[in-house]
């Protein structure tokens, strides 16, 4: 694989010099767009806009102003739920003097900030035939290409750059490089990211079920012995480091209509749009969560940061409860507004860059890519868009779930449930209606004077998929399309059977984190008060598997036993009423 390197990545380093260099090039591409006028005020891309450029050079604070924020909010993700390709509201305050000053810090931070020693420019190039699919000119920003396989690197690195001699030699902690560096991640985290962190020399430490456990931890330790905490996103240096994919985007396609961020945490986002609309305001810097995660979203939509009472791990980079307070100083300023993406489509993503570059992804990875098929498809754009790929740390075992769930996601694949009579001839008439349609999964079973039939079809658009719809309709075989149900696609179509004669049986979903007792600390919980009529699990690599189970619960007991669920702290939802429940193994016909 070739590595695409600075010209001066391979001289030996010097800050000093790397730091002029990057300033006199960016300067150069700044004074080649940028007309400064005698009233202090800049025009950028026809946009007037305060001084942004003279003041970069100007001597730089410790930290950028910041305005104060209040205790976040916890709220749902289901809060605020948009369509496909649909950019979230934004509660923009009016431009004060403060966000201007703040502007002016991160571009000089960005320009001068020093990340070559371990990190490399990141080719942006077009994917052929996603572009062709879609009929819009899609590039990559290929930071999975990075030595570490992902951005992080760049915003870790300058941060410490900016450590003292002291500070280095007492050695850092980070939640999420030579000096000593002890790295915490929780116990969920996959195991290709921690014997990578190992390989590279790092004492690793796991530590809590989820991210906001393990920085509690790092936090207290770096205050116990004495180290410095190095912030996976919230911290100016670190997003001035994540700010320089921005500058070489900008270098590498001048001419560029919009760029798609995946936002996590925000560090990244936050880093590109801070110079990105600096120096080319006319571009559009469009931020991608997943739908389950979408704290950034909710946030800007308020106004104000909010945290996440849940939060979807299935694309566990960018699964973060709260968004970073640095972040939010610029994203809410300066980001065009954010979409979101489901599962589905995630896993569409990573099907499509493999099909271009023969590389896979992480779900994270392929979340900027997912957002921006949706938006080209959604709004007919037909422009030039980029999407960073930000990593490519997966394990090996996610695999066989995303690539089960990436046709889904691509509208090449649709999820079918139809009712039919129980009678001869009657199988063989719907097998004739499905037509020419390649069925690529099918399971069949009698249940009383009826069968029920889930089966996958390969289909090219969602035309199709109503066109058979409609088919079994008018001969009287009642369908659903189940290709968008969560419990089908993980659970249900793996599973066969009828109704079962189990009184008040409710079904529930919950998420369990994927490590060994975590199943077992969960059935404490409710058994052995309650019976369990029904179970289907299934490991996808992740931090969190999903546990279907179907229950004994009276509708008395009902909030007794949801209290229990909550005490043992796991994500879950109340299944019940599914469509396909209810038709498989339920007393719908």
């Amino acid at each position: 694989m070739t590595r695409h390197a600075r010209p001066d990545a391979n001289r030996a380093p010097n800050a000093s010099r790397s730091r002029t260099i990057a300033s006199t090039k960016t300067a150069a591409l700044a004074r080649r767009s940028t007309v400064v006028r005698d009233d202090a005020s800049v025009v950028v891309g026809g946009r007037r806009r305060r001084a942004i450029v003279p003041r970069v050079f100007a001597p730089s604070n410790t930290r950028p102003p910041m305005t104060p924020h209040e205790e976040p909010e916890l709220v749902d993700p289901e809060e605020l739920l948009l369509v496909d390709g649909e950019i979230g509201p934004v509660t923009r305050p009016a431009t004060k003097e403060l966000d201007v000053a703040r502007e002016a810090w991160y571009v000089r931070a960005i320009l001068t900030a020093d990340v070559y020693d371990v990190a490399i420019e990141s080719p942006c190039e077009i994917a052929p035939r996603l572009s062709e699919r879609i009929g819009a000119s899609i590039y990559l920003k290929r930071e999975d290409l990075q030595p570490v396989f992902s951005f992080k690197i760049r915003g870790a690195y300058n941060k410490m750059k900016q450590l003292s001699e002291e500070e280095r030699a007492r050695g850092v902690i980070t939640s999420s490089l030579g000096c000593k560096a002890i790295i915490a991640m929780p116990v969920t985290t996959p195991g290709i990211k921690v014997e990578a962190v190992r390989r590279l020399g790092g004492e690793v430490v796991l530590v809590g079920e989820n991210y906001d456990a393990t920085q509690a931890y790092a936090k207290q330790r770096s205050k116990e012995e004495g180290l410095t905490y190095i912030p996976p996103f919230d911290d100016p240096f670190v997003i001035a480091g994540q700010g320089t994919v921005g500058v070489e985007l900008l270098r590498q396609l001048p001419s560029v209509d919009i760029v798609f961020v995946p936002i996590g945490g925000g560090g990244l986002a936050a880093g590109m749009a801070a110079y990105i609309k600096a120096i080319r305001p006319e571009i559009r810097v469009i931020g991608v969560e997943p739908a389950g995660a979408n704290a950034m979203t909710i946030s800007l939509a308020r106004g104000k940061i909010v945290k996440l009472n849940k939060v979807d791990g299935f694309a566990d980079g960018v699964a973060v409860r709260e968004p970073g307070r640095d972040c939010f100083e610029i994203i809410h300023s300066m980001l065009d507004g954010i979409i979101t993406v489901r599962t589905d489509q995630i896993a569409s993503a990573i099907k499509d860059v493999f099909g271009d570059t023969r590389s896979i992804l992480e779900p994270a990875g392929a979340v900027a890519v997912a957002g921006a098929k949706a938006y080209c498809t959604a709004n007919n754009f037909k422009g030039k868009v980029v999407a960073v790929t930000s990593g490519a740390n997966m394990n090996f075992d996610r695999l066989r779930v995303i690539s089960e769930i990436a046709d889904q996601g691509g509208k090449e694949e649709a999820t079918l449930l139809s009712v039919i009579p129980e009678k001869n001839g009657e199988f063989k008439r719907f097998v004739e209606t499905v037509g020419d349609r390649n069925i690529s999964e099918f399971k069949y079973r009698v249940q009383g004077d009826n069968a029920r039939v889930l089966y996958s079809i390969e289909v090219s658009d969602i035309k199709e998929v109503q066109e058979t719809m409609a088919r079994m309709d008018a001969l009287g075989f009642k369908t659903v399309d189940l290709s968008n149900d969560t419990a089908t696609q993980f659970h249900l179509r793996h599973m066969t059977g009828g109704k079962a004669r189990v009184k008040d049986e409710r079904l529930y979903s919950v998420e369990i984190p994927e490590r060994a007792g975590a199943l077992g600390n969960f059935l404490d919980f409710i058994s052995p008060k309650w019976s369990i009529s029904m179970t289907h699990y299934r490991a996808d690599g992740g931090q969190v598997g999903k546990v279907l189970f179907g229950v004994q619960v009276t509708e008395n007991d009902r909030e007794e036993f949801e209290k229990c669920l909550e005490l043992c702290g796991y994500k879950y939802v109340d299944m019940t009423s599914n469509v396909a429940f209810r038709t498989l193994f339920g007393d719908d016909n």
